[in-house]
Protein backbone atom coordinates (compact mmCIF):
# COMPACT_ATOMS: atom_id res chain seq x y z
CA UNK A 1 0.00 0.00 0.00
CA UNK A 2 1.26 3.61 -0.75
CA UNK A 3 1.17 6.18 2.17
CA UNK A 4 -1.90 7.73 0.51
CA UNK A 5 -3.73 4.73 0.94
CA UNK A 6 -4.92 5.30 4.25
CA UNK A 7 -5.82 8.92 3.92
CA UNK A 8 -7.87 8.12 0.79
CA UNK A 9 -9.38 5.06 2.97
CA UNK A 10 -10.07 7.89 5.78
CA UNK A 11 -12.30 10.24 3.48
CA UNK A 12 -14.53 7.74 2.39
CA UNK A 13 -15.37 7.53 6.00
CA UNK A 14 -15.48 11.02 6.50
CA UNK A 15 -17.80 10.90 3.53
CA UNK A 16 -19.95 8.81 4.86
CA UNK A 17 -20.12 10.88 7.90
CA UNK A 18 -20.90 13.74 5.86
CA UNK A 19 -24.05 11.96 4.39
CA UNK A 20 -25.19 10.92 7.65
CA UNK A 21 -25.10 14.89 8.51
CA UNK A 22 -27.08 15.67 5.27
CA UNK A 23 -29.50 13.08 5.58
CA UNK A 24 -29.79 14.75 9.34
CA UNK A 25 -30.19 18.07 7.58
CA UNK A 26 -32.85 16.55 5.76
CA UNK A 27 -34.92 15.47 8.39
CA UNK A 28 -34.14 18.65 10.77
CA UNK A 29 -36.02 21.10 7.55
CA UNK A 30 -39.15 19.13 8.22
CA UNK A 31 -39.24 18.88 12.21
CA UNK A 32 -37.44 22.46 13.05
CA UNK A 33 -35.24 20.63 15.89
CA UNK A 34 -32.09 18.82 15.94
CA UNK A 35 -30.64 16.06 18.78
CA UNK A 36 -27.54 18.72 20.66
CA UNK A 37 -26.22 15.31 21.59
CA UNK A 38 -26.14 14.47 17.73
CA UNK A 39 -24.52 17.58 16.92
CA UNK A 40 -21.84 16.68 19.75
CA UNK A 41 -21.51 13.34 18.11
CA UNK A 42 -20.55 14.95 14.59
CA UNK A 43 -17.96 17.72 16.30
CA UNK A 44 -16.29 15.08 17.75
CA UNK A 45 -16.05 13.07 14.88
CA UNK A 46 -14.71 16.36 13.05
CA UNK A 47 -12.38 16.96 15.16
CA UNK A 48 -11.19 13.93 16.41
CA UNK A 49 -11.62 11.90 13.65
CA UNK A 50 -11.26 14.33 10.91
CA UNK A 51 -8.91 17.02 12.02
CA UNK A 52 -6.74 15.49 14.37
CA UNK A 53 -6.50 12.01 13.07
CA UNK A 54 -6.56 12.17 9.33
CA UNK A 55 -5.16 16.02 9.07
CA UNK A 56 -2.94 15.36 11.71
CA UNK A 57 -1.35 12.69 9.58
CA UNK A 58 -1.39 15.03 6.51
CA UNK A 59 -0.22 18.23 8.47
CA UNK A 60 2.54 16.30 10.82
CA UNK A 61 3.65 14.03 8.69
CA UNK A 62 3.09 14.30 5.03
CA UNK A 63 2.98 18.38 4.50
CA UNK A 64 6.50 18.23 6.78
CA UNK A 65 7.98 15.67 4.65
CA UNK A 66 6.81 17.43 1.65
CA UNK A 67 8.23 20.89 3.06
CA UNK A 68 12.05 19.36 2.64
CA UNK A 69 11.52 18.42 -1.08
CA UNK A 70 11.33 21.54 -3.88
CA UNK A 71 7.70 21.12 -4.64
CA UNK A 72 6.84 23.02 -8.23
CA UNK A 73 4.99 26.44 -7.06
CA UNK A 74 1.41 24.57 -7.89
CA UNK A 75 2.04 22.07 -6.06
CA UNK A 76 3.52 24.09 -3.37
CA UNK A 77 -0.03 26.58 -4.17
CA UNK A 78 -2.04 23.14 -3.48
CA UNK A 79 -0.83 22.37 -0.30
CA UNK A 80 -1.02 25.80 0.91
CA UNK A 81 -4.70 25.78 0.25
CA UNK A 82 -5.55 22.21 2.12
CA UNK A 83 -3.69 23.96 4.82
CA UNK A 84 -6.37 27.46 4.77
CA UNK A 85 -9.22 24.37 4.56
CA UNK A 86 -7.98 22.95 7.62
CA UNK A 87 -7.75 25.70 8.95
CA UNK A 88 -11.41 26.60 7.72
CA UNK A 89 -12.54 23.58 9.11
CA UNK A 90 -11.41 23.85 12.87
CA UNK A 91 -13.24 27.10 12.55
CA UNK A 92 -16.75 26.41 11.22
CA UNK A 93 -16.34 23.00 13.80
CA UNK A 94 -15.48 25.94 16.65
CA UNK A 95 -18.61 27.93 15.77
CA UNK A 96 -20.73 24.66 15.67
CA UNK A 97 -19.92 23.84 18.96
CA UNK A 98 -20.94 27.83 20.46
CA UNK A 99 -23.94 27.90 18.53
CA UNK A 100 -24.52 24.10 19.85
CA UNK A 101 -24.27 25.75 23.05
CA UNK A 102 -26.30 28.21 22.83
CA UNK A 103 -29.47 25.90 21.30
CA UNK A 104 -28.84 23.49 24.52
CA UNK A 105 -29.48 26.26 26.08
CA UNK A 106 -32.78 27.05 24.49
CA UNK A 107 -31.75 30.38 22.08
CA UNK A 108 -34.39 30.22 18.90
CA UNK A 109 -31.61 31.74 16.95
CA UNK A 110 -28.80 29.02 17.59
CA UNK A 111 -31.03 26.58 15.55
CA UNK A 112 -30.14 28.13 12.58
CA UNK A 113 -26.64 28.80 13.20
CA UNK A 114 -26.35 24.90 13.94
CA UNK A 115 -28.09 23.87 11.11
CA UNK A 116 -25.74 26.56 8.67
CA UNK A 117 -22.57 25.17 10.19
CA UNK A 118 -23.37 21.84 9.40
CA UNK A 119 -24.57 22.73 5.87
CA UNK A 120 -20.65 24.57 5.65
CA UNK A 121 -19.00 21.27 6.61
CA UNK A 122 -21.55 18.98 4.13
CA UNK A 123 -20.72 21.34 1.52
CA UNK A 124 -16.94 22.14 2.07
CA UNK A 125 -15.39 18.95 2.85
CA UNK A 126 -16.73 17.17 -0.68
CA UNK A 127 -14.37 19.59 -2.88
CA UNK A 128 -11.28 19.34 -0.21
CA UNK A 129 -11.55 15.53 -0.11
CA UNK A 130 -11.31 15.66 -4.42
CA UNK A 131 -8.47 18.27 -4.54
CA UNK A 132 -6.55 15.90 -2.18
CA UNK A 133 -7.77 12.96 -3.60
CA UNK A 134 -7.41 13.87 -7.42
CA UNK A 135 -4.67 16.47 -7.29
CA UNK A 136 -2.48 16.65 -4.29
CA UNK A 137 -2.41 13.65 -3.26
CA UNK A 138 -0.94 11.98 -6.88
CA UNK A 139 0.94 14.89 -7.41
CA UNK A 140 2.84 14.51 -4.02
CA UNK A 141 3.39 10.57 -4.63
CA UNK A 142 5.67 11.75 -7.09
CA UNK A 143 8.48 13.36 -4.83
CA UNK A 144 8.84 10.41 -2.86
CA UNK A 145 11.08 7.20 -3.53
CA UNK A 146 9.56 3.81 -3.21
CA UNK A 147 10.92 3.91 0.74
CA UNK A 148 10.62 7.09 1.65
CA UNK A 149 6.32 6.20 0.78
CA UNK A 150 6.83 3.35 2.81
CA UNK A 151 8.55 4.76 6.03
CA UNK A 152 5.88 7.69 6.04
CA UNK A 153 3.32 4.68 6.12
CA UNK A 154 5.02 2.80 8.89
CA UNK A 155 4.68 6.97 10.46
CA UNK A 156 1.03 6.78 9.49
CA UNK A 157 0.48 3.71 11.57
CA UNK A 158 2.67 4.37 14.06
CA UNK A 159 0.63 8.03 14.58
CA UNK A 160 -2.62 6.03 14.76
CA UNK A 161 -1.89 3.56 17.06
CA UNK A 162 -0.96 6.48 19.61
CA UNK A 163 -4.71 8.56 18.92
CA UNK A 164 -6.74 6.77 21.05
CA UNK A 165 -4.67 7.02 23.96
CA UNK A 166 -4.35 10.87 23.64
CA UNK A 167 -7.95 11.02 22.57
CA UNK A 168 -9.10 9.38 26.33
CA UNK A 169 -6.19 11.03 28.25
CA UNK A 170 -7.67 14.22 27.21
CA UNK A 171 -11.23 13.36 28.22
CA UNK A 172 -9.70 11.79 31.64
CA UNK A 173 -8.05 14.99 31.86
CA UNK A 174 -10.87 17.06 31.19
CA UNK A 175 -13.00 15.36 33.38
CA UNK A 176 -10.56 15.54 35.85
CA UNK A 177 -10.78 19.56 36.16
CA UNK A 178 -14.36 19.71 36.28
Amino acid sequence: MQARGPLMIEHRLIEQMLNVIQHTLERVEQTQSIDPFFVDTAVDFMRVYADRTHHGKEENILFKDLLKKHLSREDRQVMDELIEDHVFGRKVTGDLVEANMRYRKGNPAAFGEVTTHLKTLVDFYPKHIKKEDEIFFPASRTYFSEEEDQAMLAEFWEFDRKMIHEKYKAVVKELETK
